[in-house]
């Protein structure tokens, strides 16, 4: 069941590239070229955010509600199991990195381009504490939120994931219809409009979650996408219209359109549901598919690092060339190779040496956790069996 599917990798890797190309924009290119003049009002990177939700809500809730539908009255053991993993595999990674950024901001920073000492560690404490949606909230369109702002939607994952398995314990198998009722008022919502809704978005989470509910039921197999499996020529065109939809999709050509958002959600949840059934509906093995399947595996530390490559390589340049350089669309092809470069290190150091050990110590916790069955349980029947003190002083006269 925790078998990862090659697809579902293939999909991280291809949200991680929207991610990072919708970033170029202001964080890297001082001034855009023609093919980035078209590409950025034709397509929306952040569209990318979403289907990462979508992925997340089903790999998540397809491991977690079966372990809490097993745990026969070890639920919080299985709750803190399910938080010892998360937190060591996204906390040391995602507070390493808000750390180096303020060094850089200190040591490293002769451009500016990493902005201000006080905006990045009021960005920082937001990284840290999981309120970076809201800082976003705070800060949209009055001031900079500083060079960690991609963690809004690290913070909101993390609140979602907070809630999520108490609301599988309380409803059981009414969690689908109460997931149904904030899913349809979301899809609903003319929620770009309202930064609230926007920071706190969670219909392509939870449609993850719903789909993996669903593929525990004989339906799930009805609607698999068998005629995929023999042709192979369909997969491209499948993948190519869904993916370049979900990019188009995501041009605010469409801000007018009051389902846009939803609409996002919903294609982010189609490709996940074709992935889902781990047969390559999506693509078929090939060189290519290998590169999607590498930047899906470092897809969260791509998303952490991206940004500090980005600036670091506008420093770099800043120090190289003289002062009062005008760094025009002709400064974009070394720019893009330097940040490139960065990317690619940061990113490899980052999953061998600080993610995959402490993804691995954190499994152990966990295990270790589960392999104490009602641990606090018997701590509480322990505390509530202990004789009072007024008791044992009666004992004692």
């Amino acid at each position: 069941m925790n078998r990862r599917i090659s697809d579902i990798q293939l999909l991280r890797g291809i949200a991680v590239l929207f991610v990072l190309v919708e970033h170029t924009q202001f964080n890297l290119f001082g001034e855009p070229n023609r093919l980035l003049t078209y590409i950025y009002p034709n397509f929306g990177g952040w569209t990318g955010v979403d289907l990462f939700f979508a992925i997340s809500g089903f790999v998540i809730a397809r491991d977690l509600i079966p372990r809490l539908a097993r745990s026969d009255g070890r639920q919080f053991s299985t709750m803190l199991s399910f938080w010892v993993r998360r937190a060591s595999r996204l906390w040391p990674s995602a507070w390493l990195w808000l750390a180096l950024i303020l060094v850089a901001v200190v040591g490293f920073n002769r451009s500016g381009a990493f902005g201000i000492v006080r905006t990045n560690l009021d960005a920082t404490l937001a990284g840290v504490f999981n309120y970076g949606n809201f800082r976003l909230m705070a800060t949209f369109g009055r001031s900079e939120y500083g060079a960690s702002f991609p963690y809004w939607s690290l913070s909101l994952e993390e609140q979602f994931y907070l809630l999520l398995p108490f609301a599988v314990i309380i409803f059981r198998r009414w969690l689908p219809w109460v997931l149904l009722v904030p899913l349809f008022y979301q899809l609903y919502a003319h929620r770009h409009y309202d930064l609230f809704l926007m920071a706190t978005r969670s219909d392509a989470l939870m449609l993850g979650v719903l789909l993996a509910i669903w593929s525990q039921h004989p339906s799930y197999r009805w609607f698999e996408p068998v005629f995929l499996k023999s042709r192979q020529w369909l997969r491209w065109i499948v993948l190519l219209l869904l993916v370049l939809g979900l990019g188009a999709m995501g041009s605010y050509r469409f801000a007018e359109f009051r389902f846009w958002v939803g609409v996002v959600a919903l294609i982010s949840a189609l490709l996940v549901f074709i992935g889902s059934y781990d047969q390559d509906y999506l693509m078929p093995d090939n060189p290519l598919k290998k590169v999607f399947l590498w930047l899906g595996s470092r897809s969260y530390a791509l998303y952490l690092t991206h940004i500090p490559a980005y600036l670091a390589s506008r420093e770099i340049w800043f120090r190289i060339e003289p002062v009062n350089t005008v760094f025009a669309k002709n400064y974009n092809g070394r720019l893009a190779l330097t940040a490139i470069v960065l990317v690619v290190i940061f990113s490899e150091l980052n999953y061998r040496f600080v993610e995959t050990p402490f993804r691995i110590r954190g499994k152990l916790l966990a295990d270790r956790i589960n392999l104490s069955p009602g641990w606090f349980q018997a701590w509480l029947g322990r505390f509530r069996n202990r004789p009072s003190i007024a008791a044992a002083d009666s004992e004692k006269s």
